[in-house]
């Protein structure tokens, strides 16, 4: 089966799959409250459940952002209908040298 994310981990049964995102902006602010976009929260949701055929919680998420210079940035995870679906920035500045 095809899965249009970008990395699947495994260990034993376990199974993280990772969507990486980059946007200039990545949260979205509505009326002084800043969350992600829940398109994006929808699509990892998606690829987790149809990976958890057993639906036996095997399968865990993560919406993986590349760092921006932005004051609030996301770092939540959820609990999704028997799955962990986490959100998280990642610098890639620290890969670089300067």
């Amino acid at each position: 089966m095809w899965y249009n994310n970008d990395i699947i981990l495994q260990h034993n049964e376990k199974s993280l799959i990772i969507d990486a995102k980059y946007y200039s902006k990545i949260m979205q602010v509505q009326y002084g409250v800043h969350t992600i976009h829940s398109n994006n929260l929808y699509q990892i949701y998606t690829y987790v459940k149809n990976y958890d055929k057993d639906k036996n919680g095997n399968a865990a998420g993560m919406l993986l952002y590349a760092k921006t210079d932005e004051i609030v940035l996301p770092h939540n995870t959820y609990q999704m209908d028997g799955n962990v679906i986490s959100v998280d920035t990642l610098d890639l500045k620290q890969f670089v040298k300067m």
